[in-house]
């Protein structure tokens, strides 16, 4: 994943939940710019801003680190 498919996917669920950006950057405390940037696939969003927003919409977040690629 990258900042630009993460921006189009935070976009999506907004609009399914058919949030503006203001009423999304309200619910997570951020600004605006903040949510239209992120939006946009702007590469130095902040991680603590963008959790919020993504908590905000009910997205979870998984890690997965990767197998052992050690043989035996």
């Amino acid at each position: 994943m990258d900042s630009t498919t993460l921006g189009v996917f935070v976009r999506r669920v907004r609009r399914q939940q058919q949030l503006t950006q203001q009423a999304l950057a309200a619910a997570a405390d951020v600004s605006t710019r903040f949510v239209h940037d992120l939006e946009h696939g702007k590469p130095t969003a902040a991680l603590g801003l963008t959790l919020r927003v993504l908590a905000a919409l009910g997205i979870e977040v998984q890690l997965v680190a990767p197998e052992d690629d050690v043989t035996p």
